[in-house]
């Protein structure tokens, strides 16, 4: 067996592994209803861990496949598959969220709001395709996105989950990225680069005033990207502050008169 369809096979079993450990854990629920971002830090981590040992070894057992260059043919191959991985992974996950029953049901439902708000900002910055629903079409001059965000770790965590559901609209390879924090936007395109993609999008995830512009400006020209508009005052970054602002009025206590 080539040392790339091992590798193939260590992602496929990897993945399934841990996910759906992951996605099971979701469905059975967590205290008081919530999904806390860290469960899926941790998994995260232990899929590039067990990957990274796995690949290492063999590696190790295989020295001269391993190092072997890629043709054309193999680049092809791993761009329209990670295409295919990003849907599955995005249905995984709407399943998981509408089956967990969440109370209230705010993991999926903001970050379905943000994967929109960003589709129509790439979209209306010509970096994307269209959605249906305003019916009409805009050649895309992106192959591959990076979802820019800022606020650290826990920050390119929650932006991780709308990146899958940003792919699964675009059908496009996204990945997540910070402005202060690990993964860079030039390590997110170091990684585009070897999916084989060569026209990257930036897609600012922020409102506008937590970013500095010129320093969103100066990421994409690091990575020679376009870049896309901020949130701002789209219709769904509006939904999202009037359903925070209805819970926490549904919190309070009525005073007795």
């Amino acid at each position: 067996m080539p040392f790339r369809e091992k590798s193939a096979w260590i992602s496929l079993l990897s993945m399934s592994g841990i996910y759906g450990l992951y996605f099971l854990s979701v469905i059975q629920g967590r205290p008081h209803g919530r999904v806390h971002i860290g469960s899926l830090l941790i998994t995260v981590i232990a899929l590039i861990v067990v990957q990274v040992v796995l690949t290492i070894a063999v590696a190790i057992v295989a020295p001269k496949e391993a190092q072997a260059p890629r043709d054309e043919r193999e680049k092809l191959i791993e761009l329209k598959a990670t295409r295919v991985a990003y849907s599955g992974l995005a249905t995984s996950i709407a399943l998981a969220c509408f089956f967990g029953a969440f109370d209230p049901p705010i993991v999926f439902n903001t970050n379905a709001l943000l994967a929109e708000a960003l589709h129509h900002r790439l979209a209306d910055a010509g970096l994307a395709r269209a959605d249906r629903v305003r019916m009409f079409s805009i050649t895309t001059s992106a192959d591959g996105i990076i979802l820019l965000t800022v606020g650290g770790e826990e920050a390119v965590g929650t932006a991780s989950v709308t990146a899958v559901l940003v792919a699964a609209r675009l059908a496009l390879p996204v990945l997540a990225a910070s402005l202060d924090a690990k993964p860079s936007v030039e390590e997110a395109a170091a990684r585009l680069d070897d999916m084989g993609v060569s026209r990257i999008a930036l897609a600012p995830c922020v409102i506008g005033p937590e970013a500095d512009p010129a320093a969103i400006d100066q990421a994409a020209a690091a990575v020679g990207a376009k870049c896309a508009a901020p949130l701002g005052a789209h219709g769904n970054v509006i939904k999202l502050i009037s359903l925070a602002y209805g819970q926490v009025l549904s919190q309070l206590e009525t005073p007795a008169t």
